[in-house]
């Protein structure tokens, strides 16, 4: 290569090396234009937006969306008089739930029963729950010194299907326990 097509060449890439700095220049012009209209307040709204948006789409979820989710709440107290069992059951769900009933058995440590409770209703509705005197259970006179077995037996029936839950739970050594029992999650 001779000393004029040199020349040529290193004009040539001073001319595309000027062209590349010029657009480099005019990218970060256009940046810096960008930038300066970001402020703190346009974070802080579009942060509250989408938090809303988000809070929306959880909502529409929990009261659109066919789902089943059931759960037993069960407060054991014991005491000089004998044991009480305290039940509370729950339909998170979206949708009503059937034919619920619900038995509550309070065993010895030889599988004897000692007390049973049982509750039935037609209906239960979409977030409610129900608790009251139907659904307590008395053992008077059994000795506090033993240890015991509460068993629940949950059958109920959602969106045509029936579903049978049964959960136990050995009691005795608190004079108070509190524990709950869930259902698995059924969708549509």
């Amino acid at each position: 290569m001779g000393l004029m097509e040199q020349i040529r060449a290193t004009n040539e890439e001073s001319q595309v090396s000027d062209a590349a700095t010029e657009r480099a220049h005019e990218i970060f012009q256009i940046v810096g234009e960008r930038v300066e209209k970001v402020r703190p307040s346009r974070v802080i709204f579009a942060s509250v937006a989408v938090l809303l948006i988000l809070s929306g789409i959880m909502i529409i979820g929990t009261w659109l969306v066919p789902y089943d989710r059931t759960s037993v709440d069960v407060a054991y107290l014991q005491g000089v008089g004998g044991h009480v069992v305290l039940v509370e059951l729950d339909n998170k769900g979206s949708r009503s739930i059937t034919d619920v009933q619900l038995e509550i058995r309070f065993l010895d440590d030889d599988s004897a029963e000692i007390a049973r409770s049982s509750f039935q209703t037609d209906e239960i509705a979409a977030h409610t729950s129900i608790a009251g005197d139907n659904l307590e259970l008395i053992a008077p006179g059994a000795s506090v010194w033993e240890n015991y077995t509460i068993e629940i037996i949950l059958d109920y029936t959602y969106r045509g299907t029936e579903y049978n839950e049964r959960w136990t739970y050995n009691v005795g050594d608190w004079t108070m326990e509190i524990f709950t029992y869930e259902a698995p999650m059924h969708f549509l």
